[in-house]
């Protein structure tokens, strides 16, 4: 992407942008202090255990954080399945970004997510329809 945004400082106003990964957490939860700003990330996991399948997760979360991003809006995917090439969408959303050197932190909440057998299962991370993550997430007995 190219930013030609006029409200940006002359230095960042043709500057080709893509998105960059910095943080990719899946964890119980993520507290953000009002006073200061911080985030503090609760019980980071990289896998569930289940002792009967189908098994539905209760509460997670997926934390990520984002930089050389274009200013503007922008739309957030998070895709996800057993089989990479057959993968569900689990989350489509906006965002804005205010300068290719803003930090950005997106906290992605996952209710009652089905798990229905044990395996690894696929994720894929998209800004703007352009993958910046292929991960995944085992599920086992």
């Amino acid at each position: 992407m190219i930013c030609t945004a006029l409200g940006a400082p002359p230095n960042l106003r043709r500057m080709n942008s893509k998105p960059q990964l910095l943080c990719w957490l899946t964890c119980d939860g993520v507290h953000l202090d009002p006073g200061s700003g911080k985030h503090t990330i609760l019980g980071v996991f990289s896998n569930i255990k289940a002792q009967q399948f189908p098994v539905t997760h209760p509460f997670m979360v997926w934390f990520m954080t984002l930089t050389d991003c274009a200013i503007g809006p922008h739309r957030m995917k998070i895709s996800m399945g057993l089989d990479p090439t057959h993968l569900q969408e689990l989350i489509a959303r906006p965002f804005e970004a205010q300068s290719p050197l803003q930090r950005i932190n997106l906290i992605n909440e996952i209710r009652n997510l089905t798990f229905p057998q044990p395996g690894d299962y696929s994720l894929l991370i998209e800004i703007d329809d352009e993958p910046i993550l292929a991960t995944n997430l085992t599920v086992s007995a």
